[in-house]
């Protein structure tokens, strides 16, 4: 069996495939440009929906009273770097409905990409809270067009999907995916089934293709 990954993997992660006897190719299927932005030095709370968010910032000397984020590695990020996670959720979605029921009279800065979704911006419009939106990053399409058919792809971001899908098919080839926003992306263009890791980590996606391939 070969599997696609759609993000370069560590050898780490590329053994987990070889002890259980697959091949997996990898390729970055999009590229981040950090963008010059202004923000206030000191920032009461900040929004991180992705490490390429926080890493944005590690350089601006932003001092964070309160960080709000979305998935275990961007809430590790953010605390390596000396940042107070005050709330860190699986999904954007539950996020907000936790600031929104928590909080008012507030001023939320988020900082993010070129192609973020809209839960964040959207659940503010009719809240009690002020939302500062900073794009400080930039997401790239790299496409790239495969011959090979696939046993497994593993996508990391709606934008991966996206970026795949300009020059390929996914016709009735497996798919795994990091979440659900990732996964809601992809049913646009598949209508086979979709699995979703149990967890938001590249570990975890990898688990399941494997458990989920093994098993079919």
């Amino acid at each position: 069996m070969t599997v696609l990954s759609t993000k370069i993997l560590t050898d780490t992660q590329k053994e987990l495939f070889q002890n259980s006897g697959m091949n997996v190719i990898d390729y970055d299927a999009i590229s981040i440009e950090f963008l010059d932005f202004e923000a206030p030095q000191f920032v009461k709370n900040g929004i991180f929906t992705s490490q390429n968010a926080v890493r944005s910032i590690l350089d601006k000397n932003i001092q964070i009273s309160n960080a709000f984020c979305v998935g275990e590695k961007t809430k590790q990020l953010l605390e390596e770097n000396g940042q107070n996670v005050v709330k860190m959720h699986e999904y954007a979605s539950e996020l907000t409905e936790f600031i929104q029921n928590n909080y008012q009279n507030e001023e939320f800065y988020f900082f993010c990409g070129n192609r973020r979704k809209e839960e964040i911006p959207s659940s503010f419009k009719n809240s009690k809270n002020t939302l500062f939106e900073l794009k400080t990053y930039k997401t790239d399409l790299n496409s790239v067009k495969f011959d090979q058919k696939w046993d497994g792809i593993l996508f990391f971001s709606p934008s991966g999907v996206q970026s795949y899908t300009i020059k390929n098919s996914l016709g009735i080839t497996s798919v795994f995916c990091i979440g659900k926003t990732t996964a809601e992306e992809a049913k646009l263009h598949i209508k086979s089934p979709i699995f979703i890791a149990d967890d938001t980590t590249i570990e975890s996606v990898i688990k399941k293709a494997i458990n989920t391939l093994k098993n079919d």
